[in-house]
């Protein structure tokens, strides 16, 4: 009888490529620091009982599952309506910046009229009833489990079938079948099948927190955010109480989606108006300019702030929070070249207000006039919002979802919207609202500056 045999390879966490020693940079994608140690698993080849028949689409017309509300606005906006059962969904971000709040919130909500189950690894049961007292959502019906072996979670979830389960973390669960220690490329992903296999066949709606790397990424082989159904991060400034939950996959619900939320004494809440939170302190100043950001299916008002000063340091420096440097740099030798700015010997400081970000290209236009408001010292004209993309020649190309923009701009009471020219096409103007249409950055900045 043919046995299972097991070989020790390195795995790239990243491609996955198989090496048959340790290198330190992978030959397959070339990065450097990814290839670890696994073991790969030789199983016989059982013959088939029977040959699977296929189901036409046509006649497989039963009705999907509802989904489930989490409780939490801004989080179900982000998952396309709720959780869906069966599905697994990942969620990322920094130590500390309250994924496991975010998720004992939304188990609180669903305990209410369904059984859920949390699984920690990283905390005991005293901290997590410790941290539960904090908030202000029930926790008295969710069932907690301190497992760190996969072989007795997946027991757990077959003999109480609780209709949500969150796992904190991934990372922390250890598998007799494969070697390597808690976190290994071979346990993650050996964790995550098991898991992905219970949630699929029992309808066990699944949400599992991923630990982040020094870059940003999430832990782990990146194959890992292959198999699962939705990829979350949960993003944040560790001295603010803004949080943004975007969705960078999602088989369910749309890719790119974000949410906003406040973390409070009592626990994170929705922030329904995040262009009214973003722009609460925003006024007549110096170098600063607001862009309507495209953040999934809506639009949200974003503060773009600039800061111009004199040095001697060769070459000057340039620096984007928020924003995309190449980009950056792309707009400065624009307006050097066609705007008449000498920024040569001048630094220059680029942000997004309140942590948000704004990687559009679309900016190009809401960066350029922070840049000169800064560099003239002069606020630019009041009630104003732009964008817009900057072409090499000077040129302002046209920016997809107008229409959105627009209605941001005017729901916040700006009542002037500098864009480019046939953006406008085909687009009505909401009341109260001004456009003026640019075609070159020469004429942009003469309408931003006119006051």
């Amino acid at each position: 009888m043919a046995r299972t045999r097991t070989q020790d390879v390195f795995v790239c966490a990243e491609c996955q490529a198989v090496h048959p020693r340790w290198i330190g940079r992978c030959t397959g994608c070339g990065a450097w620091g990814t290839v670890e140690a696994a073991q790969r698993t030789t199983r016989p080849t059982r013959p088939l009982e029977a040959v699977p028949a296929p189901v036409r689409l046509g006649d497989a017309a039963d009705p999907p599952p509802p989904r489930l509300s989490t409780g939490i606005e801004e989080l179900d906006r982000v998952l396309g309506g709720g959780i869906v059962p069966g599905s697994l969904v990942l969620l990322g971000g920094e130590p500390g910046i309250g994924k496991s709040t975010l998720v004992l919130q939304a188990l609180a909500h669903l305990s209410a009229d369904r059984e859920v189950l949390l699984i920690t690894g990283e905390e005991s049961l005293s901290q997590v009833r410790s941290r539960s007292q904090r908030l202000s959502a029930a926790t008295d019906q969710v069932g907690i489990l301190a497992e760190v072996r996969l072989e007795s979670v997946i027991a757990a979830l077959e003999a109480h079938n609780p209709a949500v389960c969150a796992i904190d973390s991934i990372q922390t669960l250890v598998s007799d079948a494969v070697d390597g220690g808690p976190g290994s490329v071979s346990q993650v992903r050996q964790a995550t099948a098991e898991l992905m296999r219970v949630a699929k066949s029992r309808d066990i709606a699944m949400i599992v927190v991923g630990q982040v790397t020094k870059d940003g990424g999430i832990a782990g082989p990146r194959m890992l955010e292959h198999m699962v159904d939705c990829v979350m991060t949960f993003d944040g400034e560790e001295m603010r109480s803004l949080r943004i939950l975007r969705s960078l996959k999602n088989r369910f619900g749309s890719t790119n989606e974000s949410g906003m939320m406040e973390m409070r004494p009592e626990g994170l809440v929705s922030v329904p108006d995040p262009s009214a939170h973003l722009l609460s302190e925003v006024g007549d100043r110096v170098g600063s300019c607001i862009f309507p950001a495209i953040e999934g299916s809506r639009a949200v008002l974003v503060e773009i702030q600039a800061l111009v000063g004199h040095t001697e340091v060769v070459p000057p420096r340039r620096v984007a929070v928020g924003v995309d440097r190449t980009r950056l740099a792309q707009v400065i030798a624009v307006l050097s070249r066609h705007a008449g700015l000498r920024l040569g010997d001048q630094d220059v400081f680029v942000s997004v207000a309140g942590g948000a970000r704004a990687l559009d290209p679309a900016a190009d236009l809401a960066i350029a006039l922070a840049i000169v408001s800064a560099h003239r010292g002069v606020p630019l004209t009041r009630g104003l919002a732009t964008f817009g993309e900057i072409g090499l020649t000077g040129g302002i190309r046209p920016s997809g979802h107008a229409a959105r923009r627009l209605g941001a701009v005017a729901a916040q009471g700006l009542d002037l919207a500098v864009l480019p020219r046939m953006a406008d096409e085909g687009v009505g103007t909401p009341r109260g609202l001004r456009l003026a249409t640019v075609e070159d950055i020469t004429a942009a900045v003469d309408v931003g500056c006119a006051r």
